[in-house]
């Protein structure tokens, strides 16, 4: 079996001994139930390494350990999606996350709209962002991800639409004319619009046009708000990204 990999927001140094934090010692320990000698690989989110290390010291309580050896992680791709996704009901927002983060997205706002159906006051909609953001986390140590995107704070989406931008800009419709396979790319960078289940209103996507959004059509079936995503995300990845 592979190292397990884990994702601890610190500085890595060769020889360096450190803690594991409180939700690493978790997994590790009490999830995985390694012990002293076992080998993990860590990763802290914003360098493109990471680091193999060995559990010097296991407590009930904490667990130490001893940097070995630090290799480049390349799995990046060089296409950067910044994914607005229309906020869904129950264990469909968060598969859409989970997937899409294995899929290579780099950024994702979840976006109140008018078809979303989800209404939580400031605390639960933190709690939420927080759950969320652990999702990815937990997405990057399986796929073998270096860079932990970020989870924004959600918002509405007419204020998302408005925020300046150079990425070639998509929004999914089932009528358009143009295929995503079709597009011409400027630069590395895409903004990807993703409405809910119902999909967004019509005055939604004529504010999204407004703000230079592009109607595209992945095929002849209406897909599922999560099935939309992931299926952009690929189609995207294939044609200016990493999936051959």
């Amino acid at each position: 079996m592979r190292n397990p990999r884990i994702f601890q927001q610190s500085s890595f140094a060769i020889n360096q001994i450190a803690t594991l934090s409180e939700d690493a010692f978790g997994h590790v320990v009490r999830v995985l139930r390694l012990k002293e000698g076992d080998i993990i690989t860590l990763f802290n989110g914003t360098e493109p390494f990471q680091y193999s290390a060995e559990l010097y010291k296991v407590t009930k309580k904490l667990a130490e350990i001893k940097i070995l050896s630090q290799e480049e992680n390349n799995t990046e791709s060089p296409l950067n999606i910044h994914l607005g996704q229309g906020i869904s009901r129950g264990d469909r927002m968060d598969f859409t996350l989970q997937k899409s983060v294995e899929l290579g997205v780099n950024t994702i706002t979840p976006l109140f709209t008018a078809r979303c159906g989800v209404k939580l006051n400031t605390e639960r909609l933190e709690k939420k962002r927080q759950q969320w953001q652990k999702i990815v986390i937990s997405a990057c140590e399986q796929s073998g991800r270096a860079s932990v995107p970020l989870v924004n704070e959600p918002m509405l989406l007419a204020d998302w639409l408005q925020q300046e931008s150079s990425a070639l800009k998509i929004n999914l419709h089932p009528k358009a004319q143009h295929s995503i396979m079709n597009l011409p790319m400027v630069n590395t960078r895409v903004r990807l619009l993703i409405g809910p289940e119902g999909g967004l209103s019509n005055e939604e996507i004529i504010q999204a046009n407004e703000c230079n959004f592009h109607d595209v059509l992945l095929g002849p079936r209406v897909l599922r708000t999560e099935t939309a995503a992931l299926t952009a995300i690929t189609a995207l990845q294939c044609r200016f990204g990493d999936l051959h």
